[in-house]
């Protein structure tokens, strides 16, 4: 879709559901760069470029959106697809969102199971895997310097690495200690529990916007409690509605059966983005149902790097895998693997499509209340220590052969080290780190 300059003093013309398909299918496939490289592509187009939404309403959504578990940014966009377009135009923009990154992580996990010991896949796998170490660790310091504004959050951030880290304690738990030591800081201390942080971009009007700072609230987003439960009552039967079907297709005790359950907790979990929630995702898919290995975790989360969409996408490869390796359909394991990337991906976003189709209006005036957002703030914090703790897993894992006592990897290291550099002084893009690492990889093993 072509779009006219509009002078800043006009505003836009009326955007049908049909231009607004193309807009969000487009999005699907250039939304590399994770959650703040998505979030500043909607800005630059949506409040910049085509003045769909101001500056403030769109900070307004953002800020709602960084209060609800899952991913932030895919909220974003159901959040701005529903305001324009009521509900449709919100299934539609989450969908399109999601969808090329779902496609494009089953084609990669097919690769990756039927090609993966090939030397050159084995290769590329080689470089990427360090470089997910320092992209971790760069993502905990992105997440730390917005969120770690005091010493009480500090000291529940390390509070949270600890007891992933050396008490083992399950992600769920750190989850509920974190929101309640919020809970209780509100009372005593609200200072050290206020929600900081905005987008970075600073202007103030890029012109008139088709929903501006003073449009009226649209009829289908103003607050009733009837809307909230018949959209909370649709959204939970879909969800119910879809467990059952596979209980009674393949029984109660199938892996699909189990992804369903443990994604739709982990949907609930994923407070502070993808990064936050991968420790349960382990926790669950290799200790727990052992759907896959640690080493094909790590690499799940190395694809996943690489292609457009949500990071937590990487629950779609997790499903796959798992999928394929218990050989539910027989011995088709494409036919399987599909099947758990598509359940997987199903019950890990539906909920974030019924927080906003359901409770937006109603979370919207509660923002600025601090007794329900000081156990958000706690958790957010807590966040940053169990990231921390990922990067520690990976690191074991992918510098020593045999844990911290076996053998070093010396290149890995040296990888690691220097896409830390590349992203932490230089500020180059992840899909940069990646793919250099990806070549260094590919002749390190030949080199070999």
């Amino acid at each position: 879709m072509i779009t006219m300059h509009i002078a800043p003093d006009q505003r836009p013309p009326a955007v049908s559901l049909q231009q607004a398909f193309w807009y969000w299918l487009k999005l699907g496939f250039i939304s590399f760069g994770g959650p703040a490289g998505q979030i500043a592509l909607m800005h630059a187009e949506l409040v910049e470029r085509r003045r769909w939404i101001s500056e403030r309403r769109f900070l307004h959504a953002l800020n709602y959106c960084m209060l609800l578990p899952g991913p932030e940014a895919t909220q974003l966009a159901v959040y701005i697809g529903w305001l324009m377009h009521g509900t449709r135009g919100g299934v539609q923009a989450g969908a399109l969102f999601l969808l090329p990154s779902l496609l494009i992580l089953i084609g990669l996990s097919w690769i990756y199971l039927v090609f993966g010991t090939l030397p050159v896949i084995a290769g590329i796998l080689y470089g990427i895997k360090p470089a997910v170490v320092a992209i971790v660790l760069a993502a905990a310091w992105r997440i730390g310097t917005r969120t770690l504004k005091n010493a009480s959050l500090i000291a529940i951030a390390v509070a949270a690495f600890l007891a992933i880290s050396a008490l083992q304690l399950p992600f769920p738990l750190v989850v509920a200690i974190a929101a309640a030591l919020g809970w209780a800081g509100a009372r005593w201390r609200p200072s050290q529990f206020h929600i900081g942080g905005q987008h970075p971009d600073a202007k103030t009007s890029y012109g008139l916007a088709l929903i501006d700072d003073d449009t009226p609230t649209p009829p289908h987003a103003l607050f009733s409690w009837t809307a909230l439960l018949k959209v909370a009552g649709i959204g939970a039967a879909l969800g119910l509605g879809l467990w059952v079907l596979i209980v009674a297709l393949i029984g109660p005790d199938s892996v699909l059966t189990q992804m369903a359950w443990f994604f739709t907790k982990a949907a609930l979990l994923t407070f502070g983005g993808a990064y936050a929630v991968l420790p349960y995702i382990y926790q669950g898919g290799v200790e727990q149902f052992h759907w896959l290995s640690a080493t094909q975790m790590i690499d799940g989360l190395a694809l996943g790097e690489t292609t457009p969409g949500p990071l937590i996408m990487i629950v779609a490869f997790v499903g796959f895998v798992g999928a394929w390796s218990h050989a539910l359909l027989g011995d088709s394991g494409l036919a399987a693997g599909v099947a758990g990337a598509v359940v997987a991906a199903c019950f890990t976003f539906l909920p974030s499509f019924i927080f906003i189709l359901a409770g937006g209006p109603l979370v919207e005036s509660t923002r600025d209340n601090l007794r329900m957002t000081a156990p958000l703030t706690a958790i957010s914090a807590a966040v940053v220590g169990v990231i921390v703790s990922l990067a520690l897993f990976f690191a074991q894992h992918i510098f020593w052969a045999d844990g911290w006592t076996g053998r070093w990897d010396s290149a890995a290291i040296a990888l690691s080290a220097a896409a830390c550099l590349a992203l932490f002084i230089f500020k180059t893009g992840p899909i940069k780190v990646l793919c250099a690492c990806a070549v260094a990889g590919l002749v390190l093993s030949y080199w070999h």
